[in-house]
């Protein structure tokens, strides 16, 4: 009996859970239909809301957007926009932050979290998975002695909490493994274990 129990929870959990997600996403998206007039509304024209209709309307927008900006009117747009925002106390601050981080996670150009690291935390003796975020920058480059890398250093099962550090490069190794398959690792906390040759290379990271 307990067996059985466990056979149907196992495919049961992940389906639920699954399903969970995606309605709070889709959910989440379809609050973009308060954007239309009330007559161009799904209730409007067929009698009752269609879920999934603002996931089409959020992908429009968002396609729209990049193509309007791609060419030199639209570059001049956002980059008045972007001034405007950055006159505004407090909202100053956390838009700056969020669209660097934005830029350099989504840019076709940057490092972060483009590799998997294996570095030793939170003592010497103890590993777990990072991601390469960078190289550390500014004043706190006068204070470090040696060659540092920026390093993300998730918390298991929710990799969106973590750790930043600095560690220097000699200490970290760079993985033979991509990144998502390292967030499974680290999500699964260690139940998952990624299907790899083994090998293990010092970090030849970017300076």
């Amino acid at each position: 009996m307990k067996k059985y129990l466990i056979t149907g929870l196992l495919i049961w959990i992940p389906l639920v859970i699954t399903i969970w997600v995606l309605k709070l996403v889709v959910d989440t998206l379809d609050q973009t239909l308060l954007l239309l007039p009330h007559a161009l509304r799904t209730e409007s024209w067929l009698g009752f809301h269609m879920p999934g209709m603002g996931v089409l309307l959020t992908l429009m927008i968002v396609l729209l957007t990049g193509v309007i900006t791609a060419n030199f009117i639209g570059q001049r747009l956002v980059h008045w926009w972007h001034e405007v925002l950055h006159r505004i106390p407090v909202v100053s601050s956390i838009y700056s932050s969020v669209k660097q981080v934005s830029d350099t996670l989504f840019s076709s150009s940057g490092e972060a979290f483009r590799k998997a690291l294996l570095v030793q935390w939170p003592r010497e003796g103890m590993w777990t998975i990072g991601f390469l975020t960078g190289v550390p920058g500014g004043d706190v480059t006068r204070h470090l002695q040696g060659d540092y890398v920026s390093v993300y250093v998730p918390t298991t099962p929710n990799p969106t909490g973590g750790y930043f550090v600095m560690m220097l490069r000699k200490d970290v190794i760079e993985l033979d493994m991509s990144v998502d398959t390292a967030l499974k690792y680290v999500i699964s906390m260690g139940v998952v274990s990624p299907n790899g040759n083994g090998k293990r290379k010092k970090a030849t990271l970017p300076r």
